[in-house]
């Protein structure tokens, strides 16, 4: 329902001053959450669609109190602001009373898609005709407003079912909610910290009249008044009989024109701020708190019980719903079937103060027992956690497109798709989601927001991001993926040769993983440490098999390397290529990061290039050379000869775990620039020579499909 039409239900229904309060509690509301939104990566995310104060400071406020004194981090933020930039900052979604929207709905859709799990909280039986149409009230709408509160109800419902898990407040209204087919966890009302402070110096300062008895009727809305009607008779007789005797009405309640002849005796207040609420109770002598018998009041929660109990003062309920569920007849509390206990019950305590007295001091130590935030959310933080996806981070030091980037990138749709909640921390100022093969990955700059919430599996991917992983302190399992021997990713003489050697001697228990069998044999054989080792892959379905003929056209090579970094030896590379013939050769060059240097002869330069589009550049090429000093594991081959093509490469210890001399590939004498040449110009040349290479090709890369290792890498983080 649009806050205009609520507007005008509002203004219908409860008149100005009706509409001024509710408007005054919404904007004040409106304008706290909306700025609230820190981007801070936390646990939860309440969504807020209900303008009433009072529920949603139960049922959001409250409850976000109660994770956070559990250890969990919380946000909220009202469901007109909501947009999807706030998916990947939260690891579940909490939406209470919320209709839903076009927002709504996409925010659902993709919160699912990344395993993160949606509750949907509610505290009423608003959510389907069969209950509402039953409400007094509802039923005296006129045809345009009932309309609108139909809607209203509808739209509740399809937020209600889209969700994955209910919360809900009272035994009554979860039996309804199973009827729905979702798993219902009950988070009773209780009390906030500042409610039981305010209570409390409510209760400390208030001087009672000992000449005279207060009796208290605090309605809650315009809803509860064929609630009044109960008690009225009984009401009359105790007003008749006991000339000591006061009636305070609170709320959205007219005065009953059988009650005129006790105006004199009669305080009316209007509906009351909560800051405010505890200094009317505190001055009541006997709270009441009368509720029809239907389906809708049934499902109604016990905050009038807990409200007067935190100020001693004793409640007569209905012996229905919550009040019976949770009032002790007798010690917490007095419960009523009908017109006669009602009058008994409360001629008892007028004429009983002891009773009273012991009856409230029993209540208020069963509520601050039970019914405080801090005291009764381990429950419910427990329940949440279960049902939240097993989340993992990915700690890249950036995420510019590189080899080992792609390998977190892919592992992280793998792990997507088998149910975790994955994500990736840049520890640069990038927090721009990346678009993978199977679709968005979400992605947070660890240095532009912080990091609060908590991670069932950390993964730090460089050594310069290990030391994060090791700091942050809500994480249940620390790894480190080591993709190559760091250490001379630098010049001798380097400090950061020494910072890097030192992450593969860590003392802290951080688990070691690897995707190179070179890398497992140094951890264990220089470090001493055990890792667990998978095989890379490759997207057969990306990198697909071309046929090249070599003939009438001229021969393009590849050359692949950011000629930046030493270790890839693109000089190398470059000085081979400039030996070749210029009327039979186009030189190609790919690099993610570093640019041609200027003596480098290059025909086409590809720059940057998305992993999709990779795969078209190496179906362009012919032959690639491939001359790195050091890898971990060496992808451009194996992608080569995916595509169809050739390498010529120097081994190293990254490439000679799948590359054969003379069977898949061939093979050149690091440095020995004519034995590159040598080799380029053979497979040129000789026809039987590429179809043995390609026969050998066809069963590495076989074996090397990520479809087939998807269980494997899914393993790895278990």
């Amino acid at each position: 329902m649009s806050l205009t039409k609520k507007t005008i239900i509002t203004l219908r229904n409860e008149g100005l001053g009706g509409f001024l309060r509710k408007s005054k509690g919404y904007i004040s509301y409106h304008l706290k959450t909306k700025n609230k939104n820190s981007r801070e990566v936390k646990d939860i995310l309440f969504i807020n669609g209900c303008t009433l104060p009072h529920p949603a400071r139960y049922r959001v406020i409250h409850q976000i109190e109660q994770l956070e004194a559990n250890g969990l981090t919380a946000d909220e933020i009202f469901y007109e602001d909501l947009d999807l930039s706030s998916l990947k900052y939260y690891r579940g979604f909490v939406f209470f009373r919320c209709p839903v929207t076009s927002v709504v709905d996409d925010f659902i859709e993709k919160a699912q898609y990344f395993n993160k799990t949606v509750f949907f909280d509610i505290d009423d039986l608003v959510i389907d005709r069969k209950y509402t149409d039953e409400i007094k009230f509802v039923k005296e709408m006129n045809a345009s407003d009932r309309r609108l509160y139909d809607d209203g109800v509808a739209r509740m419902s399809e937020t209600m079912k889209k969700c994955d898990y209910l919360i809900t407040t009272t035994d009554a209204l979860a039996r309804e909610l199973k009827q729905y087919g979702k798993e219902v966890f009950i988070n009773r009302n209780v009390a906030s910290e500042e409610m039981v402070r305010l209570s409390l110096n409510a209760s400390k300062k208030n001087r009672r009249n000992s000449e005279r008895v207060v009796i208290g009727y605090l309605s809650g809305s315009i809803t509860h008044n064929p609630d009044f009607e109960l008690i009225k008779p009984a009401l009359i007789k105790i007003m008749d009989e006991y000339e000591n005797v006061d009636l305070l009405m609170m709320g959205y309640l007219d005065l009953p024109e059988d009650l005129m002849r006790f105006k004199e005796r009669i305080i009316q207040k209007p509906f009351s701020d909560w800051h405010v609420l505890p200094r009317i109770i505190a001055g009541i002598d006997i709270n009441l708190a009368p509720i029809e018998k239907t389906i809708f009041n049934e499902a109604k929660s016990e905050n009038k019980w807990t409200e007067a109990s935190l100020c001693e003062v004793v409640t007569v309920a209905s012996d229905y719903g919550a009040f019976h569920d949770v009032i002790k007849d007798g010690e917490t509390g007095i419960l009523c079937k009908n017109n006669n206990d009602w009058y008994k019950s409360i001629k008892q305590l007028i004429e009983n103060k002891d009773l009273r007295e012991r009856i409230g001091n029993n209540a208020k130590r069963e509520v601050l027992k039970k019914y405080v935030t801090t005291y009764s959310g381990t429950e419910l933080a427990k329940f949440i956690e279960s049902k939240l996806a097993k989340n993992l981070a990915f700690v890249l030091p950036s995420t510019n497109i590189s080899g080992g980037v792609n390998v977190v990138l892919k592992h992280c749709d793998i792990l997507r798709r088998n149910g975790w909640d994955v994500m990736v921390i840049n520890m640069d100022v990038s927090d721009d989601n990346i678009e993978s093969e199977d679709g968005e990955i979400n992605v947070v700059s660890g240095v532009k927001h912080e990091i609060l919430a908590r991670f069932y599996e950390m993964v730090a991917t460089l050594y310069t991001t290990l030391k994060y992983i090791k700091q942050y302190p809500e994480v249940k399992k620390r790894c480190y993926l080591v993709q190559n021997f760091e250490t001379d990713f630098n010049d001798f003489g380097n400090p950061m040769r020494k910072e890097a050697n030192a992450t593969y001697n860590d003392f802290s228990g951080i688990e070691y993983l690897t995707i190179s069998e070179w890398c497992k044999e140094w951890l264990i054989k220089d470090f001493g440490k055990e890792a667990k080792y998978v095989q890379n892959g490759i997207d057969l379905d990306l990198f697909q098999m071309k046929n090249r003929t070599f003939n009438d056209k001229k021969i393009k090579v590849l050359v692949e390397g950011n000629s930046d970094d030493y270790y890839k030896n693109v000089d190398e590379s470059f000085r081979v290529v400039e030996k070749l013939p210029k009327d039979k050769y186009e030189i190609l060059y790919l690099s993610y990061q570093g640019e041609p240097k200027k003596w480098y002869h290059v025909d086409k330069f590809y720059h940057k290039v998305s992993h999709d589009d990779v795969a078209k550049v190496y179906t362009e090429a012919d032959i690639l050379i491939k001359s790195s000093l050091l890898e971990s594991f060496s992808y451009p081959p194996l992608e080569m000869m995916a595509t169809g093509g050739f390498a010529v490469v120097a081994p190293n210890a990254g490439n000679v775990e799948y590359l054969k001399d003379g069977v898949n590939c061939l093979m050149y004498k690091q440095g020995d620039v004519d034995d590159a040449v040598n080799k380029i110009i053979k497979i040129s040349s000789d026809k039987a020579l590429r179809k043995k290479l390609m026969v050998g090709a066809k069963e590495t890369v076989k074996h090397r499909n990520w479809k087939d290792l998807e269980k494997s890498i899914v393993d790895l983080y278990k």
